[in-house]
């Protein structure tokens, strides 16, 4: 999928359908034949397309000629067939061309949709650097959000565990974290990247561009240390929470034994009194009720006993 946009000089956005200068090139999962015409109309290198597209791609920055590449990854999420988020990361890639700008994702994101419906301010799609903070600044709240989003959903998790004798509140727990570990890991790519943005000659930046990509690094290290934070924590919670699972079916266990041996007393007692042999109050003509009151007494003793003991 290939969109075109360009704003004009009130920033208002709108579609076109011919690469002008100063617009801006959204590229979505491109066929080979999109990645060649756009190799060659924007003489941008084959490579710079191609690269963002393959998932395990690394966060770097890298220039040929009049071209810049920037890769980060950016955060994503999908609702899996059981109506479960899954969080994930997965790369973009941001290309300043000599007369546009182009964006490259497997996927679309919602980063893109603030930016595509107006809900940017100061957006132009001709100021190719600051589009380039400004998508790394959204990107950044979006890692915050999400991991607002991980920090209820582990809150949920564990209101769930203090009564749970299932695995399933732990799967759900070891896939938050494998995201916290997902995010952690781009996280710090993506501060590298930004990190020699900054200090390199790259891109020309003026004052409030600089102002701005010194703002996108502190929203990530916030993002990163909010992340790191939230995988201790998680980390902590399924190691107790695995035990806590362990003890609630050590006294479910507890319980059922106790009220199997308080049961096991009438059964005795039936069983002597059912014997073909000389046994007390045999002949008596309450022998029936007497059992029953020896049983009686014989199990709420043993009742009384556990429940001093706690067993129940």
């Amino acid at each position: 999928m290939l969109n075109i946009y360009l704003s004009n000089a009130q920033g208002a956005l709108r579609e076109i359908e011919n690469i002008e200068n100063g617009c801006w090139i959204h590229v979505i999962a491109p066929t080979e034949q999109e990645i060649r015409d756009l190799s060659i109309q924007l003489d941008v290198p084959c490579e710079f397309l191609k690269d963002p597209l393959d998932e395990e791609e690394r966060s770097r920055i890298e220039k040929d000629g009049d071209n810049i590449l920037i890769i980060v990854n950016v955060p994503l999420m999908s609702i899996d067939e059981n109506n479960i988020p899954i969080y994930d990361t997965i790369p973009l890639g941001m290309i300043i061309a000599k007369n546009c700008f182009v964006t490259v994702c497997l996927k679309d994101n919602p980063i893109f949709q603030t930016f595509s419906e107006g809900k940017v301010k100061n957006f132009f799609t001709y100021k190719r650097t600051r589009f380039s903070f400004q998508i790394l600044y959204s990107m950044a709240t979006s890692y915050l959000r999400y991991l607002k989003q991980i920090s209820k959903k582990t809150d949920a998790i564990e209101k769930e565990l203090h009564e749970s004798m299932k695995n399933k509140e732990l799967f759900s727990l070891l896939n938050l974290q494998k995201s916290l570990v997902y995010f952690t890991t781009s996280l710090k790519s993506n501060n590298i990247v930004m990190q020699k943005m900054l200090k390199s000659n790259y891109l020309k930046m003026y004052e409030d561009d600089q102002e701005l990509l010194e703002d996108v690094i502190i929203e990530n290290q916030q993002a990163i240390e909010m992340a790191e934070t939230h995988t201790s924590i998680l980390s902590g919670t399924m190691d107790a929470f695995a035990s806590v699972i362990s003890n609630n079916v050590n006294i479910v266990m507890k319980f059922l034994t106790s009220i199997t041996i308080i049961l096991s007393l009438p059964t005795m007692v039936a069983s002597f009194y059912g014997m073909n042999v000389p046994i007390p109050f045999q002949e008596h003509n309450y022998s029936f009720i007497i059992a029953i009151i020896i049983s009686f007494i014989l199990s709420s003793i043993t009742a009384v006993i556990f429940w001093k003991k706690r067993f129940f």
